[in-house]
């Protein structure tokens, strides 16, 4: 859920017949010779060798590929239901369905233009036919909820209960969040057969509001706390996970890897990341879509592997700002309301300001998309307070994330996991790693090694958790009193950090593409609980600058 670099940073449809190949999938069943990556050695080879000589150490990879699960087999138990969509169906259904927002896909489906389970039919196909294909698969989803279809159908027959925009839309999660339906394995070898009983809060919250779960999304092996300098987007179970504007490129950020790339190439509707610092608005900027890392504690951590109960969090991804506001509403209330952006917050729309005053960092004044977008902002009226980034420190970061994963994640494992799962604690797990360490752990687990060797002791730890949050909010809260500002404007997730200590909501929104077409975001961020004026202001900011733009490959 965070990312190690990151944190202190200032830092078309594909022509070949979908019917055809999933023929050949039967078929490849029962060839002996197609084992677990079969048919993708050369693809993934080829990559390796690419990318030893990428500037960045962080891009060399070791896998591409998972050595424990193939693409194909995921769509195994909804195939037959995959084939029922024809073709033709597909491509008539797409300029209705890609890119489009929640909104229109309801008004879509009230016109007949299309049902629940052709909607949900549309996205399963769309990823069998990117995923199974060597040359676009992406890497991002890890499981593929067997009911979704089923559960499509009764959505269709019970529309009249439609209450809340989610009600038939279908999600992705990322896999470090509990479901029945599902393993739940954080990308994880020692977790690849972890089967929850319950599902997490949120995930019940969504169902409760008529939303579907279509599947799981990839994500770096326990949330990108596991492995030092190791590529985002890896995991063990999933492979490595690849940016849809640049595989093997461009970054995907992480953790929430696979969530952010599978909304960008419009694989569901929205999906669901998790943060700890900077894992839902590291991968929504680097991917071109938007993404809300909302105040701890509003939303349930029921059921979600943890890295810290004190900074965890759930967020939605979305390709807009009013999808992720229908989203965040779902996963914030069991019960259905009259539509997702009425029950968010505790905030009406009318104390959104009609002045609105950005603080911008100075320090990033240099970056030619982050100007760019400030000057469209001040031609509509903006108002852009230019201020001085105060020199704070947070020293004992990741002691505080040590220190909470060493209790917390055992917790889990005791309490939600499964019981056959032997691995009990961080060192049972290292010992099972280091049994076949090529495969369960090319990048090494310095992580966890590190957090086995803090000895910081609970009465400091005390006080540095104070330490930390008063810095936090010192680092907002004195420029954002001293310039009457309604939040501050950074770029990417480079101060995510000090928003996770602070306790403060962030929402990234496209601001375009770079020279190179890497994407890059506006971050928001504002006051703690404050996440409908958040929203709010988001979309006045998306408005102006229109910075969503579709990875040209999965258009």
């Amino acid at each position: 859920m965070r990312n190690l670099i990151y944190i202190f940073s200032a830092l078309s449809f594909l022509t070949f017949s979908c019917s055809g190949q999933t023929e050949k999938h039967k078929e490849d069943h029962h060839n002996d010779s197609h084992h677990t990556n079969g048919g993708w050695v050369i693809t993934e080879n080829e990559m390796l060798h690419k990318n030893r000589k990428h500037k960045s150490e962080r891009m060399h990879f070791k896998l591409v590929n998972s050595k424990y699960q193939n693409e194909e087999y995921l769509f195994d138990e909804v195939l037959e239901e995959i084939e029922t969509l024809s073709d033709q169906r597909y491509k008539t259904l797409a300029p209705f369905i890609v890119e489009q927002d929640i909104a229109t896909l309801q008004n879509h489906v009230m016109a007949g233009k299309f049902s629940y389970e052709e909607l949900t039919l549309f996205y399963l196909k769309r990823m069998f036919i990117y995923e199974t294909n060597p040359t676009t698969s992406l890497h991002s989803i890890i499981a593929i909820n067997p009911n979704v279809v089923t559960e499509a159908r009764h959505r269709d027959k019970n529309k009249h209960l439609y209450r809340n925009d989610i009600f038939g839309m279908p999600i992705l999660l990322k896999d470090n969040i509990d479901t029945k339906d599902m393993k739940t394995t954080a990308g994880a070898f020692v977790l690849k057969d972890n089967q929850p009983t319950e599902n997490a809060t949120i995930v019940d919250n969504i169902i409760a509001n008529g939303g579907l779960i279509i599947g799981k999304a990839n994500l770096s092996e326990w949330a990108y706390y596991f492995c030092e300098g190791c590529p985002l987007g890896y995991s063990a179970i999933g492979g490595q996970t690849l940016n849809p504007y640049g595989p093997g490129q461009f970054e995907t950020g992480g953790s929430s890897s696979g969530s952010a790339v599978a909304v960008a190439a419009n694989y569901a509707v929205a999906a669901v990341g998790s943060e700890t610092s900077g894992s839902i608005i590291s991968p929504s900027s680097q991917n071109s879509v938007v993404g809300l890392k909302p105040t701890t504690g509003l939303l349930s951590g029921e059921g979600i592997i943890p890295i810290s109960h004190s900074l965890d969090t759930a967020g939605p991804i979305a390709k807009n700002v009013a999808d992720a506001e229908i989203l965040y509403g779902a996963m914030k209330n069991n019960f259905y309301g009259n539509s997702g952006s009425n029950f968010i917050g505790t905030e009406p729309k009318s104390n959104v300001p009609k002045d609105i005053r950005l603080g911008v960092f100075k320090s990033l004044l240099d970056d030619p998309e982050y100007s760019t977008a400030l000057h469209k902002l001040k031609e509509k009226g903006v108002q852009i307070i230019e201020i001085e980034q105060e020199e704070i420190s947070l020293t004992g970061f990741l002691t505080l994330l040590n220190l909470d994963m060493r209790d917390d994640l055992p917790k889990y494992l005791k309490s939600l996991a499964s019981q056959h799962i032997s691995e009990k604690n961080i060192q049972d797990i290292m010992a099972t790693n280091r049994i076949d360490s090529m495969q369960r752990m090319p990048y090494g687990q310095g992580v966890f090694e590190g957090i086995l060797a803090d000895k910081t002791t609970k009465e400091d730890f005390i006080l540095l958790k104070d330490s930390l949050l008063k810095k936090g909010n010192d680092f907002f809260e004195n420029p954002m009193q001293k310039y009457s500002l309604d939040a501050i404007a950074t770029v990417n997730n480079f101060h995510s950090a000090y928003a996770a200590v602070g306790m403060r909501p962030c929402l990234a929104i496209p601001m375009g593409l770079q020279e190179s077409g890497e994407p890059k975001a506006l971050t928001l961020i504002t006051d703690s609980k404050t996440e409908a004026r958040l929203l709010q202001l988001g979309k006045i900011v998306e408005g102006i600058l229109n910075g969503r733009i579709t990875p040209k490959n999965y258009k």
